[in-house]
């Protein structure tokens, strides 16, 4: 089902800020489009942030308290750290999603794959969200709700500006699905 790594398609592989015309949607095989490099950016900086803070705190405390040999236990959050930033690339890279005619598919996931069929008929409401952190970082999430709240989905970390085109999109070809119900 994959035509290649989900980094080679989609504007998120040119690194660009603007996202790039969108591939022709056909009903055999989903063109595939990666989530840009703004999202692995700021879950890493998140992430230095709380494990930094975390890490002083446990080489600091212990240390002043019981002794210099107690501030050994710094390592702990340092490992956790390096562990996590390459989980953080794996995880960012599971993200992907394909427009295709009659439905968006969402595919995620390093150990446990999920991929996620929502028809455009069955949309009731398509947001843009984007927190503090998000907006700092120029990106904003779109969150698909449908009857069933099993399916509802989201796609983190996209361009403002690519958010806000999937969204109308997404409203549109709702629509139009929905209009024979």
């Amino acid at each position: 089902m994959e035509t290649g790594s989900p980094r080679d398609t989609g504007p998120a592989g040119t690194g660009g800020a603007a996202p790039a015309a969108r591939p022709e949607i056909t009903k055999d095989e989903p063109a595939w489009i990666a989530l840009p490099p703004g999202l692995l950016r700021m879950r890493r900086l998140l992430l230095v942030v709380w494990l930094g803070l975390l890490t002083l705190a446990t080489a600091l405390v212990p240390g002043l308290l019981a002794g210099p040999g107690w501030a050994a236990f710094a390592a702990l959050p340092l490992a956790v750290l390096l562990w996590s930033w390459v989980m953080l690339e794996r995880n960012w890279r599971s993200w992907r999603y394909a427009e295709r005619a009659d439905d968006l598919l969402i595919s995620r996931g390093v150990l446990w794959r999920q991929e996620t069929v929502v028809p455009y008929g069955r949309m009731q409401l398509v947001e843009v969200t984007s927190g503090p952190a998000e907006r700092y970082f120029g990106l904003a999430s779109v969150q698909l709700h449908t009857a069933a709240a099993a399916t509802d989905a989201t796609i983190p970390g996209l361009h403002p500006a690519e958010a806000e085109r999937l969204r109308d999109r997404l409203t549109e070809l709702g629509e139009a699905r929905s209009a024979g119900l």
